[in-house]
């Protein structure tokens, strides 16, 4: 008998998922390589607008724990309008139901991305925003739902923050499922303003897809 089973609730060790999955980590020290290089170069007026950003999601979360609602408001949707994924061809769907169905496992696996950026059929980025999940939780479970890419053949890529930190991921499906990730940015360094360096992973990430759908 299928088992229908809440991705969040499931999902919650790296285990979990290399057993339903057999997902490894890449060998291939290319594999994710665009995190931390040719990285484009922000303009004055961008970083500008990343330091306003910062100093006004620090003023909030001095006061305090910040609800994930919050965090997207003041991290989030900012930094994905100034890398342009908000705009054409760009599509955003927020909270995008999924479910996986594992018939060796007897198991349907369901959940729904917090944000996830398409272009026309395409999965760009799987974005996870956890105010009080920490990433060796959030990483399976965004692990799980990039694994419902609906173009194997294409690389999908994905964020997790708790608002504090970010990470990105890259994962690729067909044949043996791969996945790399980058460093973590943590927003806690101070004198130094590591959303420049999302901000540009971000952009980068958008250049690629745009070059990619240029090919096909």
């Amino acid at each position: 008998m299928t088992q229908s089973l809440a991705i969040s609730k499931h999902i919650l060790t790296m285990a979990a998922v290399q057993q339903r999955f057999g997902l490894v980590p890449s060998s291939d020290p290319q594999f994710f390589s665009e995190w931390a290089s040719a990285l484009p170069e922000l303009t004055p007026t961008e970083i500008n607008t990343l330091d306003q950003i910062k100093a006004r999601f620090d003023r909030h979360r001095n006061q305090g724990p910040l609800a994930e609602g919050t965090i997207n408001q003041l991290l989030i949707s900012p930094l994905l309008t100034l890398a342009g994924l908000y705009d054409e061809p760009f599509f955003v769907s927020t909270e995008p139901s999924l479910e996986i169905e594992l018939e060796d496992h007897n198991e349907i696996l369901r959940g729904r991305i917090d944000t996830l950026i398409v272009q026309q059929q395409f999965w760009v980025l799987v974005l996870e925003s956890k105010s009080t999940i920490t990433f060796s939780i959030a990483l399976p479970q965004a692990l799980t739902y990039m694994m419902a890419n609906p173009q194997p053949d294409r690389p999908v890529y994905g964020l997790i923050t708790n608002g504090d930190e970010f990470m990105f991921i890259k994962m690729l499906t067909q044949g043996l499922p791969q996945y790399d990730l980058s460093n973590v940015f943590s927003l806690l360094i101070p004198r130094r303003n590591q959303l420049c360096e999302i901000l540009q992973i971000l952009k980068q990430i958008r250049q690629i897809m745009l070059s990619s759908s240029e090919v096909v």
